[in-house]
């Protein structure tokens, strides 16, 4: 690629794996009806994207969860178990993968994510991996829920960009989400769309990115 200097990398099915399905299946053994238009990859309940905006707190966002449902017997566990059942982890080559990637260019990471989930993934990392967080893997990590702005709105974007004077052109954006690099490309970034039969790690070696 043309004089890149930068990746911006997206956390869930591009470094870590995440099953949309399981949360559904779990979010349906709950008793929530017609669950593929209350959650999915593609569009869901509106209360989703005020939590990855930090503007509803785990409490609040576990209260909204018995509201829609209906069911007000559902216990904390129960409705972070089935949240975070979607969760499923990294894959053996992608953290040797990040740290090949950010010898080569500068590298960041920009996550749609939540407290729970947040909280989660901080614990497997600990757990599985003997990390501490994935600030080893990048110049910065950035999470929406404690940046108050959420892919895809621009705004998220241009923070980043602006906070590491970063050159649009000379930055890629990797997203398995077409609406993220939609926005990222009207920006003039670089982007690529990582599909569910293509591997991170295929993608950077097939390209020559690394």
């Amino acid at each position: 690629m043309n004089k890149l200097k930068n990746i911006i990398f997206d956390y869930g099915n591009v470094i870590f794996t995440i099953d949309f399905n399981r949360a559904q299946h779990s979010f349906s053994e709950l008793g929530i009806k017609n669950v593929a238009q209350f959650f999915s990859h593609k569009a869901h309940n509106p209360i989703f994207d005020r939590f990855e905006q930090g503007f509803i707190s785990a409490a609040e966002f576990r209260a909204g969860i018995r509201e829609f449902s209906g069911i007000s017997s559902l216990t904390d566990t129960e409705i972070d178990h089935a949240w975070n059942s979607l969760l499923i982890g990294v894959p053996e080559p992608n953290h040797d993968l990040l740290l090949l990637a950010k010898k080569k260019y500068r590298t960041f990471l920009l996550s749609n994510n939540n407290e729970i989930h947040y909280n989660w993934i901080m614990n497997y990392l600990k757990r599985e991996h003997q990390l501490e967080s994935n600030a080893i893997f990048f110049e910065k990590d950035y999470y929406s829920h404690l940046m108050k702005m959420r892919k895809p709105n621009p705004e998220i974007f241009e923070y980043v960009l602006k906070e590491h004077q970063l050159d649009p052109a000379e930055t890629l954006f990797i997203d398995d989400s077409p609406q993220h690099l939609k926005t990222a490309a009207s920006l003039g970034m670089q982007t690529h769309l990582l599909t569910a039969d293509e591997s991170l790690q295929s993608y950077l070696y097939s390209s020559g990115l690394l």
